[in-house]
């Protein structure tokens, strides 16, 4: 299963027990703040999930490695191909 179909069975599974809880059923009475608490759960979960995606994508930047020897190769095409372009007789 992919990355992408576990996290589709997840939230599935966590919204329909979320909708079971919401909708409250015949025979189970949650009380009051519970169900306050229980009705913008996923608002809060998308919130949190944003969050923790920023953060994320925050650090893996902060902490983003340089290819110095990978630079270095690209400027030599580019010379290289700079050349090539003057010995074709295009001015740059």
């Amino acid at each position: 299963m992919t990355k992408l179909g576990q996290w589709l069975c997840g939230l599935a599974l966590l919204g329909s027990a979320w909708a079971a809880l919401a909708l409250a059923p015949p025979g189970l009475e949650l009380p009051a703040p519970l169900r306050q608490a229980l009705l913008p759960l996923p608002v809060y979960l998308l919130v949190a999930f944003g969050c923790y995606s920023l953060a994320t994508v925050g650090y893996r930047l902060a902490t983003f490695n340089d290819c110095e020897e990978a630079a270095a190769e690209l400027q030599e095409h580019i010379r290289a191909a700079r050349a090539d372009l003057r010995r074709r007789g295009l001015r740059l």
